[in-house]
């Protein structure tokens, strides 16, 4: 079971581990709602209650399906939700980004109309919209708490001083940045990962099982759908792929040598790295789902993390985990 922590300074608790849910509508093969209200409803069982959506998603209808899952229960729930990247519908390829005051009025309240709620738990900014300065922004999601709207506040993909500046303007409750044992990006003296605890801030790890790779189920480029965005990720193409596969096979074997999957020491490694972070592994099947929730149960050694530094460095992933175009809009 999934036990809940502070998230965050400003009262908000959630379970130490999260259930991402875009995979459930988007960008990981083919979707199956039924399926993904089985998975929603055995998350909330597990004590899996920190979900974690976006009105990207679909675009929308992750959204959508989130809240047909929040009926009867929505207080059990911490539910994240997120605004900044749009999408069109009619042609979800194409995306823009937009931080303005009168966008995040707009984008939350038709985001509390589609998970059919009064209230979003966290409210994330998913990406900088380099156009409007990062205090105007958070400022207008502010006046969203005060309203009641939003109970708090946070960023995704930000580097440690737009933190700092967005944090002057009103407390933020979590960075959403993606963290795993071949994403350390976050890590290092003065980086996100460090700000994030001296501010009393959360770290939620996005992708932190590498977008399924370092599970050891995907063992060649066949095994992606033809749908499957991973097809477009540097990480999982030609060589990359194969320098990649060598990494999973180390992770395999020391996982076998603790007697747990690989899965489930990665999330465990994820939640050795601090106190402050909540892994929000996505699934849309029970079976993994279940399978996540036993890393809660794992505890590794001195050694064991030593071991799996010595064969997972900082920049050890061959490849960029976004394709160039899209790494250029984060905030670097």
């Amino acid at each position: 079971m999934s036990t809940q922590k502070a998230l965050g300074a400003q009262g908000l608790l959630a379970s130490e581990l999260g259930l991402g849910c875009m995979g459930m509508s988007e960008f990981y093969g083919p979707r199956n709602d039924e399926e993904s209200l089985k998975t929603l409803d055995r998350a909330l069982e597990l004590g899996i209650s920190f979900w974690d959506t976006s009105d990207a998603y679909g675009p929308h209808t992750n959204e959508v399906l989130v809240g047909k899952a929040l009926k009867g229960r929505r207080e059990r729930i911490t539910l994240a939700t997120k605004f900044g990247i749009v999408r069109d519908p009619n042609d979800p390829a194409k995306r823009g980004w937009d931080g303005s005051p009168a966008y995040v009025r707009a984008a939350c309240e038709a985001s509390l109309k589609r998970l059919d709620t009064d209230v979003i738990d966290l409210y994330y900014l998913h990406r900088m919209d380099l156009k409007t300065p990062i205090e105007e922004t958070v400022g207008a999601m502010g006046q969203l708490v005060k309203e009641g709207k939003v109970r708090a506040l946070g960023l995704s993909e930000v580097t440690p001083e737009t933190l700092k500046k967005a944090h002057s303007v009103h407390p933020i409750s979590a960075v959403q940045t993606e963290y795993s044992i071949w994403s350390r990006d976050p890590e290092g003296e003065g980086n996100i990962l460090d700000t994030c605890a001296a501010l009393g801030v959360a770290f939620v790890a996005y992708s932190p099982l590498g977008r399924g790779f370092l599970t050891g189920q995907i063992k060649k480029f066949e095994d992606l759908a033809a749908d499957d965005y991973r097809r477009l990720s540097p990480r999982f193409q030609g060589e990359n792929f194969n320098r990649n596969l060598e990494l999973v096979s180390k992770i395999e074997q020391l996982a076998a040598e603790k007697g747990c999957t690989p899965s489930q020491l990665a999330l465990a490694w994820v939640l050795a790295q601090g106190g402050h972070i909540f892994p929000i592994p996505g699934t849309k099947r029970i079976k993994y789902l279940e399978e996540n929730a036993g890393a809660l149960s794992i505890s590794l050694t001195k050694a064991e993390l030593s071991a799996i530094d010595g064969i997972a460095p900082k920049g050890v992933a061959a490849g960029g985990r976004y394709s160039p175009e899209i790494m250029s809009s984060l905030n670097r």
